[in-house]
C-alpha cells in the first residue's frame, strides 16, 4: 500500500523535479498539491504567478490542488497557523508526509520538519543535496521547460526575469550564482515537461520592480 502525501508546489523547476522524482519512485500517493497564495495578489507568493496558471499546471499535472492563503504581509505564525489547518485536515484522511524539493538550506530543512513533527507528519526531500549544476542541465536536457518570474537584483542582475530557463541563460549566469537559484536569486515558471500531459499555454507580460529590489515577470494565460 502507498504512503499518502501531500507534494509542496510553487510552480518553479524544484517542484516540477520533485514531483517528478516521486512519481519514478513509485512508493507514493500524491493526494494534492499544496501551495501558498498571497491574498488580493492572488498570485504565488515570492513565484508571483498568477493564480489561474498554477491551477492549469495542476490538472495538466493531473492532481488537485489545495492552496493555503496568506496575507501580504503575513507573519511566520500566519502562515503556521494557516498551514497547520491544511495539514491537520490532510492527517485526518491518513496523509502522513510531505514533500520539498529543497536542495540544500538546512535551516529550511529543519524549519520544515519541525513545523511538521507539530502535527505528527513527516517531511521527504526527494532532491536533497542533488549536485544543482547537475540538475539544472537534467531539467533542460529532459524537456523541463520554464520561465524567469522573479530575480532578486540583490543577488542577480534584474535584466534576467522574464528570460527562458534555458542552456543560454545557465551559459551567462555569473558566478556564484546558484544555477538553480537556491539561494534566493531566482523564481521560475515550468509550462512544460515530463510531469504534464499539456504544456501550459502563456504569453510573457510586463516586467515591474517592486520593493525597490524584485523583478517580477507577469505571465498570463495564452487564452485571456
Amino acid at each position: 500500500m502507498k504512503e499518502k502525501i501531500l507534494l509542496a508546489w510553487s510552480g518553479g523547476k524544484d517542484s516540477a523535479l520533485n514531483l517528478e522524482a516521486i512519481k519514478n519512485d513509485g512508493g507514493y500517493e500524491i493526494v494534492s498539491l499544496l501551495t501558498t497564495v498571497t491574498e488580493g495578489y492572488e498570485r504565488v507568493s515570492m513565484h508571483g504567478v498568477r493564480k489561474v496558471l498554477l491551477e492549469q499546471q495542476a490538472r495538466s499535472a493531473g492532481l488537485p490542488l489545495d492552496i493555503v492563503y496568506i496575507t501580504q504581509k503575513a507573519t511566520n505564525e500566519q502562515y503556521e497557523t494557516r498551514m497547520k489547518a491544511v495539514l491537520e485536515k490532510h492527517k485526518k484522511n491518513d496523509v502522513t508526509s510531505v514533500a520539498f524539493g529543497d536542495l540544500f538550506l538546512e535551516d529550511l530543512k529543519k524549519y520544515r520538519e519541525e513545523n511538521l513533527a507539530k502535527v505528527g507528519m513527516k517531511a521527504l526531500f526527494p532532491l536533497w543535496r542533488t549536485d544543482t549544476t547537475e540538475l539544472s542541465r537534467y531539467f533542460v536536457d529532459s524537456g523541463f521547460k520554464a520561465v524567469v518570474t522573479c530575480v532578486d537584483s540583490e543577488l542577480l542582475d534584474g535584466s534576467f526575469s522574464g528570460r527562458d530557463y534555458d542552456e543560454s541563460f545557465l551559459a551567462d549566469l555569473p558566478e556564484g550564482v546558484d544555477p538553480c537559484g537556491e539561494n534566493g536569486e531566482f523564481h521560475s515558471f515550468v509550462y512544460d515537461g515530463p510531469v504534464f500531459k499539456r504544456a501550459v499555454e502563456i504569453v510573457k507580460g510586463e516586467i515591474v520592480k517592486r520593493d525597490d529590489r524584485f523583478f517580477f515577470s507577469d505571465l498570463l494565460p495564452k487564452d485571456n
